[in-house]
């Protein structure tokens, strides 16, 4: 074991020394291929952007530009201070393009006021009515006309926040972009993006985010200047969340009126016109560039968001050049690692550099520089569990069937319907000692936990537990996921978690190396967990009380999956009342929870059914074989 571990350690050191040897290697690349100059652009309505320009020295050609909006700054500043590399990875630099990169309105060195998800204006009236699209659309015009040497198209990528900007490009689009690829776009900041899901306050990430992100900035300033991050007093984010007491407390103390997204969300707390002005989705209408919408089954933070973008996209442009491309990655995994493994989990490949030899690069330089074929399908999907790609015509794919895995008595699962007449399981949830989203300590949330062994969770009282016999033949799914609960609770309020798992057989090989001592034998591997809270469950703009101790139907829909449970394996379903200090917690009474004092946390009886009058299930759609 001692040899297998200095082995590990070595292969560690070799690898952390490589990469400090490209990144060096990259960075003398760009400066010795690429000028930098910085602008300040001014916008139709006077404001200026301040914007980092990087332009291939070889003027033998002419270049298209492919341009990075972001709100986390361009820095290095000064025009003798360059990136160490451009693009979203080596291959992107070394290819040859006038690469952009602009600090949006209202954020580092540009002028203007900073908006969170800055809504659309639908009918701009005047020079006044300015949103991000605007912004994008004056940018690539000034560009355009001012930078020499290009070649009349422009390309927009980003990741995350940057992916949002990507996405803001395309309503009303300038005739010269070309190619967009929002990656992992935040979308929908109530439904399913970073800090709510389905009404749910994502705490652990809205509080950490925010407490530097939302600092506000009256004058621009360079990173060296700006809010430096949040020093937690309580170094476990459990007990640092669950001694504040209550969001209200939380906000109290730490932020008092100083973050304007905490205001927000108090003045806020249902999906009223605030949070649906700050939808992007109605707007993409009339898309004329190609766009490759890309994402992670495994990203904690804006799964929801690429799903999201690509569906509609599609549905309200029929004839877009729209394609999904979709891997087992973290949040922007697929360019920061090389995607062969992630959490304890293995897939055999280097995933990230599939893709950004296959997809990325081809699609910007087909699209900009008319080069190559770019013969990708609608929807590149990667199924973990069978670690393979697949190509589908579209997503979700046609050729599956719905079915429903049914919670059963004693803990069973099944495709069959339960025939009892009489069946429940019961158990008690208390909100002073919340079920944790994973095992062990952290200091911060982490991205692993969205792939990690559900074992410590099984173990608890308050999870309800429901497996399937041996898999007798590999069983793939494809697609979104609809939870069916029937349930009680003796509160008037409650959250439900639904996770999907997959469990590994007994006999499953550890790995080797295996420097964390991993089990795989019974190892429990989330495939997809999602939060509801009751309230919202008829609508998020209404919320309703639950009636105590009435049956209740609580029905909502999971992101999507692309995953194969093998044969020896077992489908598991987990069935919680909160997801700590992921999800805020629900004091399990009807009530604005941003005005909860700690007294209103209370224990609650709940019921799951599952007979054959209320049958609770899990609807997933089965691939075809």
């Amino acid at each position: 074991m001692a040899r297998i571990k200095l082995l590990w350690l070595a292969a560690i050191h070799i690898f952390t020394f490589s990469s400090v040897f490209a990144q060096q290697s990259d960075s003398a690349y760009v400066k010795e291929n690429y000028t930098k100059i910085e602008r300040s652009i001014t916008m139709r309505d006077g404001v200026k952007l301040f914007t980092s320009i990087y332009i291939p020295k070889d003027k033998t050609k002419k270049y298209p530009f492919l341009i990075n909006r972001t709100p986390y700054t361009v820095a290095p500043y000064g025009a003798d201070k360059y990136k160490t590399s451009l693009g979203n990875f080596p291959a992107m630099m070394r290819e040859g393009f006038i690469f952009v990169y602009q600090d949006v309105r209202g954020k580092w060195m540009s002028e203007g006021t900073f908006d969170d998800i800055r809504p659309q204006v639908a009918k701009k009236k005047s020079k006044k009515d300015i949103d991000e699209s605007t912004d994008t659309y004056d940018t690539i015009d000034w560009l355009v006309k001012n930078i020499a040497n290009n070649n009349g198209k422009a390309g927009i990528y980003g990741i995350s926040y940057p992916g949002f900007y990507s996405t803001t490009s395309l309503p009303g689009a300038h005739p010269a972009l070309k190619a967009v690829s929002p990656q992992a776009p935040v979308t929908d900041w109530f439904r399913g993006d970073d800090f709510h899901h389905n009404g749910t306050l994502f705490v652990a990430d809205a509080f950490s985010f925010m407490s530097t992100f939302g600092v506000p900035r009256p004058k621009p300033i360079t990173p060296d200047k700006g809010p430096k991050g949040f020093q937690f007093p309580i170094q476990d984010n459990y007990r640092f969340y669950l001694e504040s007491g209550s969001i209200k407390n939380l906000k109290d103390k730490y932020f008092a009126d100083s973050i304007k997204f905490w205001n927000d969300l108090f003045a806020h707390p249902n999906l009223d016109t605030f949070w649906q002005a700050r939808n992007i989705q109605p707007h993409l209408v009339n898309v004329k560039p190609a766009v490759m919408v890309v994402g992670g089954f495994f990203d904690a933070e804006d799964a929801y968001g690429t799903f999201a973008t690509y569906k509609t996209i599609e549905q309200q442009n029929p004839n877009a050049n729209n394609i999904l491309v979709m891997g087992p990655w973290y949040h922007g995994g697929w360019v920061r690692s090389t995607g062969s493994s992630f959490g304890d989990i293995q897939f055999g490949q280097t995933t990230s550099t599939y893709y950004q030899e296959n997809f990325e690069l081809p699609f910007f330089k087909h699209y900009l520089k008319g080069e190559g074929d770019f013969n990708a399908a609608e929807a590149n999907i990667f199924v973990t569990g069978s670690n393979e790609w697949k190509k589908f015509n579209t997503w979700p794919p046609k050729d599956t069937e719905t079915k429903n895995l049914y919670l059963q008595p004693n803990g069973k699962l099944s495709f069959e319907k339960v025939k009892r007449t009489d069946s429940w399981d019961e158990y008690v949830s208390d909100p002073n000692s919340p079920v944790p989203y994973q095992d062990g300590v952290q200091a911060r949330r982490t991205r692993e936990y969205m792939i990690d062994d559900q074992r410590f969770a099984a173990r608890r009282p308050d999870v309800k537990v429901y497996q399937t016999d041996t898999l007798t033949e590999d069983i793939t799914l494809t697609g979104p996921l609809l939870a069916n609960l029937v349930v009680s609770t003796t509160g008037s309020d409650a959250d439900y978690v639904v996770k999907l798992i997959d469990v590994y057989p007994e006999n499953s090989p550890n790995p080797t190396p295996n420097p964390k001592d991993l089990i795989m034998g019974g190892y429990q591997m989330l495939v997809r967990g999602e939060i509801m809270r009751g309230k919202y469950r008829n609508s998020f703009e209404k919320p309703e009380a639950i009636n105590p101790g009435e049956i209740t139907k609580i029905n909502y829909t999971l992101p999507d999956v692309a995953h194969t449970f093998k044969k020896g394996h077992r489908i598991m379903i987990q069935i919680q009342n909160s997801w700590f200090p992921l999800a805020d917690r629900n004091p399990q009474k009807f009530m604005d929870i941003y005005q909860a004092e700690p007294a209103d946390f209370q224990k609650a009886t709940h019921r799951i059914f599952h007979d054959v009058h209320n049958s609770s299930s899990l609807s997933v759609t089965v691939l075809k074989q």
